[in-house]
């Protein structure tokens, strides 16, 4: 998985490995500023029960559309 390396625990030792982690560091953050932005989301709240259940219908629905699918 992806991000279990974040949880692994690290030593930094030196100037020079210091100066490395710090440079992928800032080398992430730059590269972050040009990812293209994220498609649009519609974002839907739910009120009540009755609102909840037909969502979570509408979701088993299309989980089961796509399970025939692969």
């Amino acid at each position: 998985m992806a991000t279990s390396s974040i949880t692994e625990n690290f030593i930094i030792s030196g100037e020079e490995q210091a100066e490395m982690f710090v440079n992928a560091l800032e080398a992430s953050y730059r590269e972050s500023l040009n990812r293209p932005p994220a498609p649009d989301m519609e974002i839907t709240y739910l009120r009540g029960a009755e609102e909840i259940r037909k969502f979570l219908e509408k979701q088993k629905n299309i989980d089961a559309e796509l399970d025939i699918c692969h």
